[in-house]
């Protein structure tokens, strides 16, 4: 099943396309990272997903071909916005009450329970809470939902390490204990490279790279060898390459068919080197096989309507 698909996906504002051309397929059960550089259509496509714009052209359908925005997919989708919106002067206690009586299934003993192993006090307004503990709740509400997908833009974008380090302890123990699939826009490579198994990387409203981590980082290596010898990858497919005076470094895509030569060394690829190895290179793509989840074909140019 696929919590996320869409195919020509499109979204204009105003003349300006934030979103164009992005077809893809995102797997449930997975902690799915969706990156890339600023305007590339992140938060566009996550607010298209929750139903809170809808396309100006394309196709998108949520878990398993639900329209977004339907009253089954709002039941089945929590999201946590890029701002944590909360009512500053309602305390905690009065915000899980409010929460409960917008959402037929929402979980008020869990999220007192969870607030309290967190030492968030239910008195407390949410104006005067730290922004981790800000955080903390904005995901404690969503949470309490019961949802299928949990759709997060941007959570930790504001926190100190430890307050982002909590609340992603706190996304994977949902993961665990709920089977919740998680979809989460980031710019803080280190959490995603911790909490994630699968990536997304959108560049100007397509898909760039995408697929499981561990298959991505089994098939990329860093190599490092003389500059003068550098040449010798000419025929090899080099992602980027970073060469010194006396030294270079090649990300190249590993096969059996291009065995390392004497007198360089390798080295496994973290997310992090990968991810910024993509993105300096525009041009460079790694996207499924023969069982491709992700379409890179573009659909006929589309006027953005003003």
């Amino acid at each position: 099943m696929n919590v996320i698909e869409s195919h020509g996906l499109g979204k204009c504002y105003r003349g300006t396309w934030a979103l164009r051309e992005c077809s893809v397929a995102i797997p449930s059960d997975h902690v799915v990272a969706l990156v890339g550089p600023n305007g590339s259509g992140k938060s566009t496509l996550l607010n298209l997903v929750v139903g809170l714009a809808a396309p100006t052209v394309g196709t998108l359908a949520v878990l398993d071909g639900i329209t977004p925005g339907s009253p089954e997919a709002l039941d089945a989708i929590a999201f946590v916005a890029q701002d944590t919106p909360l009512y500053r002067n309602l305390s905690a206690s009065e915000t899980l009450r409010l929460a409960q009586s917008l959402n037929r299934h929402f979980d008020r003993i869990s999220a007192e329970a969870r607030l309290a192993e967190l030492g968030i006090p239910l008195k407390w307004k949410a104006g005067k809470l730290s922004g981790g503990q800000q955080a903390q709740l904005a995901l404690t509400l969503a949470l309490a939902r019961r949802p299928r997908l949990l759709v997060l833009d941007e959570p930790v974008a504001r926190l100190d390490p430890l307050a982002r380090s909590d609340f992603m302890a706190t996304v994977l123990q949902a993961v665990s204990d709920d089977g919740v699939s998680v979809v989460l826009s980031s710019h803080v490579l280190t959490d995603l490279e911790r909490v994630a198994d699968y990536i997304i990387l959108l560049r100007d409203g397509g898909v760039q790279l995408a697929g499981e981590v561990d298959a991505l980082l089994d098939s990329h290596r860093v190599l490092t060898g003389p500059t003068v010898e550098a040449e010798c990858y000419s025929d090899h497919p080099v992602i980027h390459a970073q060469s010194g005076r006396t030294q270079t470094h090649l990300l190249v895509r590993a096969t059996a068919t291009n065995p390392v030569p004497a007198g360089w060394e390798t080295h496994r690829v973290g997310l992090e080197e990968l991810t910024l190895a993509y993105l300096r290179e525009p041009g460079a793509s790694a996207l499924p096989g023969p069982s491709r989840a992700v379409s890179s074909e573009r659909p006929n140019e589309v006027r953005c309507p003003r």
